[in-house]
């Protein structure tokens, strides 16, 4: 089978700490937001908040691009770019897989998140989406 840079271009970003994952409003115009990542065989995953504005930009234009990025969103000028397709994923196999990658690469970090999150859940924001991502 013949190797496609792009796809691991996009791919290889899964090793990253942070990335930018830019969604598109219906203008067309992108929005970057910094995310956990992980590298779920041929797919990257991202979690997030089922109310958040990734999810509505989602829900209209799949299309996405990946940059690495610092913590606080800083992304290098000569980082590479990876374009993909994003799927949103809410079913309980897709979440329990998710989970434990991010647990396993994130930590502690990670269940903070979570506890945090959880007790958002209580007092009636949504709960959290998988953002699944393919190669474009």
């Amino acid at each position: 089978m013949p190797h496609d840079r792009r796809m691991t271009d996009l791919l290889n970003l899964g090793s990253e700490d942070f990335v930018s994952l830019t969604t598109f409003r219906r203008s067309g115009e992108g929005v970057p937001t910094t995310v956990w990542v992980v590298r779920d065989d041929d797919h990257l995953l991202v979690t997030t908040p089922g109310g958040s504005g990734k999810v509505k930009r989602l829900r209209n234009d799949p299309r996405v691009t990946v940059r690495p990025s610092t913590r606080t969103g800083k992304v290098a000028e000569d980082a590479p770019t990876g374009a993909g397709t994003a799927e949103l994923r809410t079913d309980e196999a897709t979440s329990a897989r998710a989970n434990a990658l991010f647990r396993a690469k994130y930590g502690w970090q990670f269940r903070i998140a979570l506890w945090f999150e959880r007790r958002g859940e209580k007092r009636g924001k949504p709960g959290r989406v998988i953002v699944r991502i393919a190669p474009a």
